[in-house]
């Protein structure tokens, strides 16, 4: 789908969208993408997104894909001045692994990613191995006792007939996540209380942090050849009411050494990105933990591409969307950046944003001081391959 405003700026900015999204590819898909990012248009951009033409962790599809709308954009629509790759969540690490594949007659001038999953596949899900095995240790409903037992980095067996639905009433039997706290028996609420502070997450996301971890894994799975891609051997669990018997009654699994090689090569950005590429991140993001910017930050930094990254941070707490002003400070930052070579600070894109807000009333909270721990520091560390 495109969308040209009438008072086109000349400036194209080319989406891949979070997700991912699961099953066949549909037009509702991009539209919702369109309707969430209609900033970018009402700003004077052209904006370009593709469904992707397979569902699934698959982030070089999904950047192929991204390429071609660009592709299409221009034999179709015009050739813009200036082309800005924009990843959202989960397609932030499909932008970054496209600016790395895609850079024969730089196609895109800059890069912008937004809450963004950048700590490569291969770290970034541990957690939700984590939830896992936690879960089951406490829920033990996930699989049931009269179900085929299968390991819990599989996500589901294959043939498996459950639902979203059916898992969230698990959830709910063990957690009592589908009612108000007063209403959740004690035992729900302690089994509830341990799984936010071990795996340092909120309540309102541990269903989806749970889906993701069942159905998406499932979908790596498959594509892992029925390999492990996640391990935990050596996964030191805390905050619970007694970590040496959680630690120990978990279940333990270490991955396959080159079925996670051939994931992260699919899912692990290189930070190999010739041109300037600019972040923002809610330092509260319940989806995407903001200590996966530091992990970002060394593979920029590894690639000897320190100077090509800016990094902002706001005081939100949403993963979805922003704000109007925040995302249209940053597209004007990273324009400015490329038409002039002056790489743009976290403060100048706050100041940025007050400005923007007063054409589009909107919230800004930009901590320019804000720096993030390192990943390890959020989820329990572990030893790979």
């Amino acid at each position: 789908m495109i969308a040209m405003p009438q008072d086109w700026n000349g400036h194209l900015v080319v989406h891949a969208h979070g997700g991912p999204f699961l099953g066949a590819p549909t037009a509702r898909r991009i539209e919702d993408d369109l309707k969430r990012w209609a900033i970018v248009p009402r700003a004077g951009y052209a904006w370009a997104g593709s469904s992707f033409r397979q569902g699934g962790v698959a982030v070089r599809a999904a950047a192929e894909d991204t390429e071609r709308v660009r592709g299409i954009f221009i034999r179709h629509v015009a050739q813009p001045k200036l082309t800005l790759l924009h990843g959202q969540s989960w397609g932030a690490s499909v932008a970054a692994k496209g600016a790395e594949m895609f850079t024969a007659g730089r196609p895109y001038d800059g890069v912008l990613l937004t809450s963004g999953v950048l700590a490569g596949g291969s770290r970034a899900y541990d957690f939700r191995l984590d939830l896992r095995v936690v879960y089951q240790h406490l829920c033990r409903n996930h699989p049931r006792p009269v179900e085929p037992p299968y390991p819990l980095w599989m996500g589901l067996p294959e043939g498996s007939a459950l639902t979203n639905a059916e898992l969230a009433k698990r959830a709910d039997e063990c957690l009592g996540l589908g009612r108000p706290a007063a209403q959740r028996t004690r035992e729900q609420a302690e089994r509830l209380k341990t799984i936010t502070q071990v795996l340092r997450i909120p309540e309102r996301s541990v269903q989806g942090h749970l889906n993701w971890a069942t159905f998406h894994f499932q979908d790596i799975a498959r594509r892992s050849g029925g390999k492990p891609v996640f391990g935990n051997t050596d996964a030191r669990y805390a905050g619970s009411a007694d970590d040496a018997a959680l630690n120990a009654a978990v279940p333990r699994y270490a991955p396959d050494p080159q079925a996670l090689a051939r994931f992260a090569d699919d899912t692990d950005p290189s930070g190999r990105i010739p041109v300037p590429v600019l972040t923002v991140h809610g330092v509260h993001d319940p989806i995407a933990f903001v200590e996966m910017q530091h992990t970002f930050a060394q593979t920029m930094a590894n690639a000897g591409r320190t100077e090509g990254l800016v990094q902002t941070f706001t005081d939100d707490s949403e993963h979805s969307y922003l704000s109007d002003a925040t995302y249209l400070a940053l597209l004007d930052a990273l324009r400015g950046w490329i038409e002039s070579g002056r790489q743009p600070t976290p403060q100048s894109v706050a100041e940025g944003c007050a400005k923007a807000r007063t054409t589009f009333p909107s919230a800004c909270r930009f901590l320019p001081d804000y720096r993030p721990a390192p990943l390890d520091s959020r989820v329990a560390p572990r030893r790979r391959g």
